[in-house]
């Protein structure tokens, strides 16, 4: 995996591209971007035929450690891996601890052990069997085991030290083995950056874990609703400086746009594409405007990206601040995305976004789409997804035009725009 930089704007924001990856080398990431979010590795709502109709998805597949262990048993029967064994054939496969759209339950970390939380309930997982089960899975990137319950506001100096303490000794622990077993050759392990909220903390495990013989880094212990903005980007400032500038930098548990552009801005190459997920599962979709382009008609041809909306003064939106959302995002509707359950779209024949190339929005208009929702019809999920995916993989689309053209506050501007969006909750 080699990591190419094409620029770097203002100090920190970094466009380039990850080439190199997988096992055979053959596939390429661009950044800043995201991995392709899923359950068990099939994307929420739609399958792998649905999936891949749809036009320039992520190379990088995430598949979550929470979701996998408890079929560890079945896995080791099947023998050729993880990515066979759910049709994921051309895809780089990438295994994070936990699920970024779940919250888990805190208190369950030791010296030596982690715990993970399927629909069984709770798997304690020592490093032994930490590297185990990544045999079992054989990813292609792979998060390594890491203490990541300090994200909480009230979490106290010691704790956290003592979380940077045994998040480092799991990367030692989980590199000896991956140094020694020929099954993860041409795998990448990527160290866990932990610290919580101290910026000392934060500062030492990132010098420490740039030390390591690792792939690229994990940001944790930033996600929505853990700390405000302010405090998130100056960490992630501060983080970024004491590593390695040709390694990859993926941020967990980030994924609404403004904390993307803020974070993109702090140095982070990659994030977790759980957000238009979450922005389904509320039977909402995306609906912020991230259009750059000075040439109309170049604009509304573009059939892969998803253009300006039409203002719509008579429908207000409530936003939510940063750092005012719950852990758990599915539960809080943010001013990015419009409610297609509110009776203003049941009559509404526009499509969900005006321009967007989208098969929702070339095929479908909002009172279908709120029909689908009101019923409880499973073809609403589809289609949502189907638009939020496509939707969240334009705005990343923008966000590297406009760091390549020097448009950055532009699109700021226009993703942070409240006069462009339909309307938001019901009253």
């Amino acid at each position: 995996m080699k990591l190419e930089l094409s620029r770097v704007v203002q100090g920190k924001g970094r466009l380039g591209v990850l080439k190199g990856l997988g096992r055979t080398g053959q596939h390429s990431l661009k950044i800043p971007g995201c991995l392709l979010y899923t359950h068990f590795g099939s994307v929420p709502h739609l399958t792998q035929d649905t999936l891949h109709t749809m036009r320039d998805l992520p190379s990088v597949t995430q598949v979550t450690l929470s979701t996998i262990a408890e079929h560890q048993e079945v896995l080791e029967e099947f023998k050729d891996g993880f990515r066979k064994f759910a049709g994921l054939h051309d895809t780089v496969l990438y295994c994070s601890l936990h699920d970024p759209a779940t919250s888990c339950p805190t208190g369950h970390t030791t010296n030596k052990t982690v715990s993970v939380w399927g629909s069984g309930g709770r798997i304690e997982l020592t490093a032994a069997k930490f590297m185990a089960l990544q045999r079992t899975i054989q990813p292609d990137w792979y998060q390594s085991m890491a203490d990541g319950e300090t994200w909480l506001s009230d979490t106290s100096r010691k704790r956290v030290r003592k979380s940077v303490d045994r998040t480092l000794a799991h990367l030692d622990e989980c590199l000896l083995v991956h140094k020694n077993s020929q099954e993860f050759e041409g795998a990448e392990i990527f160290g866990v950056v932990e610290g919580g909220d101290i910026l000392e903390e934060r500062l030492r495990s990132a010098r420490e874990t740039a030390k390591r013989p690792v792939g690229g880094f994990c940001l944790d212990g930033f996600q929505a609703g853990s700390m405000d903005q302010a405090l998130r980007t100056q960490l992630i400032n501060a983080v970024t400086k004491e590593l390695p500038e040709d390694k990859p930098r993926l941020l967990q548990g980030v994924g609404q746009p403004d904390e993307v552009l803020a974070c993109v801005g702090a140095g982070v190459d990659l994030f977790e594409a759980f957000f238009p997920f979450q922005v389904t599962e509320r039977g909402c979709a995306l609906c912020f405007s991230f259009d750059i382009s000075p040439d109309p008609e170049r604009a509304g041809s573009a059939p892969s990206t998803v253009l300006e909306l039409e203002q719509e003064r008579d429908a207000p939106v409530e936003a939510q601040q940063n750092g005012d959302n719950m852990v758990d995002g599915q539960t809080q509707m943010t001013s990015f995305e419009m409610n297609l359950k509110d009776k203003r779209y049941q009559d509404d024949f526009r499509p969900l976004v005006e321009g967007c190339g989208c098969y929702c929005c070339r095929n479908h208009k909002r009172a279908y789409l709120h029909h689908l929702l009101v019923t409880n019809e499973l073809l609403a999920g589809v289609l949502l997804m189907i638009h939020n995916t496509a939707h969240y993989q334009g705005f990343f689309s923008a966000l590297r035009e406009a760091l390549a053209t020097d448009k950055l506050d532009l699109l700021q501007r226009r993703v942070l725009s409240k006069g462009d969006r339909p309307g938001g909750k019901s009253e």
